[in-house]
């Protein structure tokens, strides 16, 4: 369905023949992704306290998609279903444990090289491509510098931002999202091995058995040692998980906050602007608004909503300037943009201090984790002047996976024909000359298991939705699973439905009453379809490797990325380094802003980033350790 509202709202008129028929091959692309950013937090779908004027242009200027849906409500499946255009299930990147994204730098699992992301393809089309910020779909397989899964090995050309993902344990004070949970992992343990321990001391004691004293000491030895690395690892966390990186080399660690949209953006206005001349596709995938929060001096205490809004009016300023840079070379209108969410806000969040750091989902129920249309529901904003309608609104069902198609086929590329691909080409619905969506279904997957399912018949308006289980809200009469910050999938965190809850979201977008064989005549007759294609659905996937596995999910030492060393911390800053260093071994000097450089070799004007780094630098010059200087050239 596609509608448009009056003027003296406010919006542009939607206006079919207004859109021009020119090429519309080989744009450039922008993909602009927030993370657990809510629909209900932008000025265009109906927010009013928050300032969003730059977000709120794009849906002045394009499309606005009132019912797009991302693959999953949390970030590393629905992140890898929007590279890859596929539901995560298939790329083995969805759990079937309690954990269901990845939380440490050294873990082995990721995106499998065996995907074919959309970078990939237009890379092959000679696209330059760049990831800015947040990846989130894992680092190394086997060693600590083979990065199988790292951007650089999924078709982009450069990578600047977050391997892993922000966290309140990356930022000093914010909390910690692991502290209850260890602490709840770690209570029964400790418990069983200390009355094992006293039990045996007590049986050899009384001479009731005889416990070997080697057998007894390596069990101690074993407790202390995993004791010990689990301290060191959680005492470390910030250092050992937090970064950020340029391509391969680690450029700070841990991560400072101070400026970090700043820097972002800056690296994406550049990128744009080395390929003014040649088509490009920019990913920039914000931090904000995912915990831990922050937002510079400019716009802390500025909103009206918290930090929380400050971060988000703070992102809002970063899309104007991505905006912007585009005018000011005539970009624009050679350009398609998008913006949008991984997944829907984290109602469960809130400061030590009882601040609400999550955002607002409007009137969807749920959240983050959840496939209740308020986990689920993002927003879908698309942009290109001259081709894709302006203040148009499409009521269909559309799919992040969406977006894969849609600029493969922009790119004069070929989808691959081995596999199946999911999402549908954007472009008919964007352009007038299609009104109803290819999604007659869509299957809501919590982590890897089949939640929900959502189907619009092509000869109806009606949207339904079944639920074969959904998540025990705790408290009961709230909107989240509080007491665990998150919901789970399965066991007693669920509740399973038989038949499944049935809604009509044309008719209750909030999923307030269910509908039964009393209420609809046709219930029995829709479930039934449902289960048709629920089969078929099924019979489509094949077994692979699961990446989210708990041994592809722990961390490893030996695949630690470190810029330094363990034993120093894994420190380095070689973004707040403004003086030019003089690395011998290498007979270059070293730039922050340009990296290695030819210069004078006037050692007399030599300066170091930190104490620390001056440090290195000298066992570097007696030989017992090499330059902890980056080891890169920027010319991407």
């Amino acid at each position: 369905m596609r509608r448009a509202v009056s003027g003296s709202q406010g919006d542009i008129l939607c206006a079919v023949n207004s859109v021009k028929t020119h090429s519309v091959s080989k744009p450039s692309i922008i993909l602009l992704m927030a993370d657990d950013l809510g629909i209900g937090d932008l000025g265009c779908y109906g927010n009013r306290t928050l300032r969003t004027p730059n977000i709120d242009r794009l849906a002045e200027e394009g499309v606005t998609l009132t019912q797009h849906i991302a693959a999953s409500p949390l970030c590393t499946p629905s992140r890898a279903a929007f590279l890859t255009g596929r539901y995560p299930i298939r790329s083995g990147m969805a759990a079937f444990s309690r954990v269901g994204v990845f939380l440490f730098s050294a873990s082995s699992g990721g995106l499998p090289s065996e995907e074919i992301t959309f970078s990939k393809l237009l890379k092959q089309k000679d696209y330059a491509t760049a990831l800015i910020g947040k990846w989130h779909l894992g680092m190394n397989c086997e060693s600590s510098n083979d990065f199988c899964h790292h951007p650089l090995s999924h078709g982009f050309d450069y990578f600047y931002g977050l391997p892993v993902t922000n966290l309140r344990d990356c930022k000093p004070g914010q909390g910690s999202v692991f502290l209850k949970g260890v602490q709840k992992g770690l209570v029964i343990p400790i418990q069983i091995t200390g009355i094992a321990l006293v039990s045996l001391a007590i049986v050899q004691y009384i001479g009731l058995l005889k416990v070997p004293f080697q057998a007894l000491s390596y069990f101690l030895l074993i407790i202390t040692i995993s004791l010990v690395v689990l301290i060191f690892f959680f005492y470390n966390f910030r250092h050992l998980n937090c970064f950020l990186m340029r391509n391969h080399q680690i450029i700070q660690q841990p991560l400072s906050y101070e400026n970090l949209t700043q820097r972002l953006t800056k690296e994406a206005t550049q990128f744009i602007e080395r390929n003014t001349d040649r088509p490009f596709l920019l990913v920039l995938s914000y931090l904000h608004v995912h915990t831990a929060l922050y937002a510079s001096e400019k716009f802390k205490g500025k909103s009206m909503h918290g930090l929380y809004g400050d971060a988000v009016e703070e992102m809002d300023w970063s899309v104007g300037q991505i905006l912007d840079v585009l005018e000011k070379h005539n970009l624009s209108d050679k350009t398609l943009v998008y913006f949008t969410s991984d997944q829907g806000a984290h109602v469960e969040e809130l400061s030590s201090a009882g601040e609400i750091h999550g955002g607002y989902n409007g009137i969807y129920k749920g959240g983050k984790s959840t496939n209740w249309e308020g986990g689920i529901r993002v927003p879908g904003l698309l942009r290109w002047p001259g081709v894709v309608q302006a203040g148009a609104y499409i009521d269909e069902p559309t799919s992040n996976m969406d977006i894969f198609p849609t600029i493969v086929k922009l790119a004069d590329a070929q989808l691959p024909s081995d596999r199946i691909i999911d999402g549908h080409d954007l472009l008919p619905l964007l352009q007038g000359k299609a009104t109803r969506s290819k999604h007659e279904f869509l299957f809501h997957y919590c982590n890897a298991y089949l939640n929900a399912v959502r189907w619009h018949p092509g000869n109806s308006e009606s949207v339904w939705k079944v639920f074969f289980f959904t998540p025990n809200f705790s408290p009961e009469d709230s909107n989240g699973c509080y007491d665990s910050h998150v919901c789970f999938c399965h066991g007693g965190f669920i509740t399973r439905h038989d038949p499944p809850l049935l809604f009509d979201l044309s008719r209750d977008p909030e999923e307030k009453v269910p509908l039964t064989p009393e209420t609809e005549s046709r219930f029995y007759e829709i479930l039934r379809v449902i289960h048709q294609a629920v089969d078929n659905h099924t019979r489509s996937l094949h077994a692979v490797p699961n990446q989210l596995s708990w041994n592809n999910l722990l961390w490893k030492p030996w695949l630690q990325l470190c810029c330094s060393s363990l034993f120093q911390s894994c420190y380095c800053d070689y973004e707040n380094c403004t003086s030019r260093v003089w690395v011998s071994d290498l007979k270059l000097w070293y730039k922050p802003s340009e990296g290695f450089v030819v210069l004078e070799e006037d050692q007399s004007s030599n300066t170091y980033c930190s104490r620390r780094e001056f440090q290195s630098r000298k066992r570097a010059k007696r030989g017992k350790a090499r330059h902890t200087f980056p080891d890169f050239y920027h010319t991407a």
